[in-house]
């Protein structure tokens, strides 16, 4: 029995969720959208075409195009121009919902400017599965994508997320995970709880939680694999007085500059950085003054 009913589309670009992982977990209208489209672009083809074959959908003679980073600009004009012929196209990403870390971004983003019509048909994403799972305060979260890969950037990138006040959510390669871990013990405080999200929907799903220390300690010692969302929770920070603030920036500027004071001490103190910063600067500039 189908599952599926093919309809007539209104001309426009029709982004489409993915199942990142059970094929199952496509929606109905996703469904409906890919029997009826007149054109089909996926960042992945190949599994695009898998996924329709599982739920029944023939290809037929409509054209499969494949549209991601490395061919957007020379792929773009031609789907929309399909869109200005009056067809409907429907683009999918690999795995998930278009526009979280996919390439569709700058084909919205043209189809938005040229004046076309874009519609949505919602479903799975990683991030949001992973916050469902994990434990962690979902009033606030903050998607925050793939940290960079270099060191020295990911600790910046890293440094810039103190002060926000919600549960940090990531992407992450399994290659890079004990770094990344071991760097947000660093900078963001050990003790932040966390969870490390893997092969979610898959045969092999795990959800391994605790604090950042843990964690780091964890995946130092056992490989990662698969597909990962690392979720950091906000921290809880205890109630620091000013006179001890100043008396461990006294200490740290034994030894440190001010830029790597605030660094270090705004995390280890639950402080803001720029409250640590300011008082750095008072403190050595008495220090001049002597």
């Amino acid at each position: 029995m189908t599952i599926h009913k093919k309809s007539e589309l209104t001309p426009g670009l029709f982004l489409l969720a993915t199942p990142i992982g059970n094929a199952r977990d496509i929606t109905l209208r996703a469904l409906d959208i890919l029997a009826s489209a007149d054109v089909l672009a996926a960042e992945d083809t190949r599994s695009l075409r898998r996924l329709m074959e599982i739920h029944g959908i023939p290809v037929g003679d409509r054209p499969m195009i494949a549209y991601h980073d490395h061919n957007g600009s020379r792929v773009r004009p031609r789907l929309l121009g399909q869109i200005e012929d009056g067809k409907s196209v429907a683009y999918a990403s690999e795995a998930g919902t278009p526009m979280i870390s996919d390439p569709g971004f700058d084909l919205l983003r043209a189809a938005v400017e040229a004046d076309l019509p874009v519609t949505a048909a919602p479903g799975a994403v990683a991030a949001m599965d992973a916050l469902t799972l994990a434990g962690l305060p979902t009033d606030r979260f903050m998607f925050a994508g793939f940290l960079p890969n270099a060191r020295g950037a990911r600790e910046k990138a890293l440094r810039g997320l103190t002060d926000v006040q919600a549960t940090l959510v990531f992407y992450e390669s399994p290659k890079r995970l004990a770094a990344m871990l071991r760097d947000g013990a660093a900078i963001l405080g050990g003790a932040r709880p966390a969870a490390v999200c893997r092969e979610l929907t898959k045969k092999f799903e795990e959800v391994r939680r605790g604090s950042l220390d843990e964690l780091a300690a964890f995946y130092e010692e056992n490989a990662a694999k698969g597909e990962i969302v690392v979720l950091i929770g906000k921290g809880e920070a205890e109630v620091v007085s000013e006179e001890f603030m100043n008396a461990e920036i006294e200490k740290a500027l034994e030894h440190m500059s001010v830029r790597d004071v605030a660094d270090t001490l705004a995390p280890k103190l639950g402080l803001k950085r720029r409250v640590v910063y300011q008082a750095a600067m008072a403190a050595a500039a008495r220090r001049n003054e002597e």
